[in-house]
């Protein structure tokens, strides 16, 4: 009788600090939610490019999209750098839906409706919105959790030896029952060697499956999580609800997938699975039923994905200095209002009216570039998240993509300027489908020699003006804004030299092509000798006058 009391105080201990651990981490869990709402996400443990753009590539199999923002845009404009800000998700199955529609996204208001529709929601009641974070915060984050893959291609291959992992899972039981029957030392030796047979067998096994189990693990506990946010009341419930009631008997297996942090609780769940071993005898009745309702299990996780998404974008509304929601037109035109870099710690806000072809010209630091790329961000927020970081934005609905930060690529074999024409050749094969195109390209062609590259680049230039695309080109080459003053617009910024203060930027657009030349006027405030000096500026003045450069002798 002692023994059976020592053993039944043993397991209620091990419950009741279970509990009482597990509580403990869901009252701080919630305050931490509470907390940083409003403020730029800081964590970086989770959520690595490398596991989004993974999924991101498993999710494009059956999901369709009008227009990609390809590797090459996203590079250019610090892509990955702008998904942090903005990811304040709590989940992977809100981070991964985050990066796919930064990555993606439709010529229709539809999705941007559904988007408003749950901001708009969240705005009027906050404490839905911070229980539903909360509940995502529970389910927590997996890089690599792979459940896109299994949703993309669905497997039915059934786990080997279900019967032998029944017994052996049965096995501590039967001999813990017959302990508290009639206790004996024989009895207790099998209850031990039986625990510690599962232990090891448990780990052997599950180095071979740890894909599976982990892919299974995290699903499950999306679907936990998901029967949590479906009984709190949002725009989308009935629709999560439909979607999740053929899942649902998913979870009564949860406890065998548990494992998901390194907490204490956690790690006596994950022993408790180990014992018992509960992973693999769950694992095929949870692959029979996402083989049976695929489309229900893909439909639920797009739609929590939609649920943090919105509260992420709302998030960044709150912490951004200004953003307003575009409008889209039919007219091939951007228009904008104090836009600015999301990514520049004091940005300048500036005006867009880009209704023609535009050449962006200045010195080097003016801030042509960062102009460029805050009006290409603007149009990629706007397309994917219906966000612009201006007071007043409008565009059209077309494809969006940069040339910019292009280098050598020695995978290929390529030369600068063969990866800079491959990457510009890109812009015109697309927009010569005669789907819209907004397309940025910094320093064209400026791998090749001056004659050859003001030749080229004006040729391109004036093609894209057949068709139904717009060009924003920053360059050095003033020659461009004369070849192409009848076709493009012209915009540009300055710099002021001064002995006292040297180079100063006001970083404000100006209208027109810039009109100073600076740099010569540079080398005389940092005392270069005064013959160089001079011989630049007579250089400079011959070729402005005869428009050819006379011979040093």
């Amino acid at each position: 009788m002692e023994a059976q009391l020592i053993v039944l105080g043993f397991v209620g201990l091990i419950i009741l600090a279970i509990v009482v651990m597990d509580v403990y981490n869901r009252l701080k869990l919630k305050a931490m939610v509470k907390d940083k709402w409003g403020t730029f996400p800081s964590a970086r443990f989770f959520d690595k490019e490398e596991s989004l753009k993974e999924a991101w590539k498993k999710a494009k199999k059956y999901r369709n999209y009008d227009s990609e923002v390809d590797d090459i845009t996203w590079y250019d404009l610090d892509g990955f750098t702008l998904f942090e800000q903005i990811n304040a998700t709590y989940s992977s199955v809100g981070s991964e839906a985050l990066y796919q529609r930064l990555r993606n996204f439709n010529f229709s208001k539809k999705s941007h409706e559904r988007l408003e529709t749950l901001i708009n929601y969240y705005e009027q009641n906050p404490a839905t919105r911070q229980e539903i974070q909360f509940q995502f915060a529970c389910l927590g984050k997996q890089d690599k959790n792979n459940v896109e893959s299994y949703l993309s291609e669905t497997r039915n291959q059934e786990l080997p030896n279900t019967k032998l992992y029944l017994f052996c899972g049965l096995l501590p039981l039967i001999l813990l029952s017959f302990i508290l029957l009639f206790p004996t030392s024989l009895s207790i030796l099998l209850l031990l060697g039986s625990i510690l047979f599962n232990v090891i067998y448990y780990q052997v096994k599950k180095e071979k499956l740890q894909r599976e189990l982990a892919c299974m693990g995290y699903l499950v506990q999306t679907v936990a999580c998901a029967k949590k946010i479906a009984k709190i009341k949002t725009p989308f419930q009935e629709e999560l609800t439909k979607n999740l009631q053929p899942l649902a008997s998913m979870t009564k297996f949860g406890v065998s997938f548990r494992m998901k942090s390194n907490s204490d609780a956690e790690l006596m769940f994950e022993y408790v699975a180990m014992i018992f071993m509960l992973p693999f005898i769950s694992y095929n009745f949870v692959l029979e039923k996402l083989t049976n309702y695929e489309m229900q299990a893909k439909e639920m996780w797009r739609l929590l994905g939609e649920l943090e998404v919105a509260a992420a974008v709302l998030n960044f509304r709150t912490v951004m200095p200004d953003t307003s929601q575009p409008i889209f037109s039919k007219e091939i035109q951007v228009l904008g209002e104090e836009v600015y870099h999301p990514l520049v710690t004091t940005p300048v806000p500036n005006e867009v009216n880009w209704t023609k072809n535009t050449l962006v010209t200045g010195s080097n630091a003016s801030g042509k570039s960062t102009y460029v790329k805050s009006v290409a961000i603007s149009c990629i927020l706007s397309a994917t998240i219906h966000t612009a970081l201006a007071t007043k934005f409008q565009l059209p609905f077309g494809h969006i993509l940069t040339s910019m930060a292009v280098e050598d690529d020695i995978f290929e074999g390529d030369s600068y300027f063969v990866a800079e024409t491959k990457s510009v050749k890109r812009v015109l094969d697309l927009a010569e489908t005669k789907v819209p195109c907004l397309c940025f390209i910094d320093e064209i062609l400026k791998g090749t020699n001056t004659i050859e590259r003001i030749s080229a680049s004006s040729s391109m230039i004036h093609w894209l003006g057949n068709y139904p695309s717009l060009a924003f080109v920053a360059t050095h080459d003033i020659e461009l804004t004369e070849i192409l003053k009848e076709s493009c617009a012209n915009v540009h910024f300055e710099e002021q030299v001064t002995k006292e203060q040297g180079v100063t930027f006001d970083y404000l657009l100006k209208q027109g092509p810039a009109t100073t030349r600076n740099a010569i006027q540079l080398l005389h405030v940092l005392n270069y000798p005064k013959s160089v000096v001079e011989l630049a500026k007579r250089e400079a003045n011959y070729f402005d006058e005869h428009r050819t450069w006379q011979t040093l002798k």
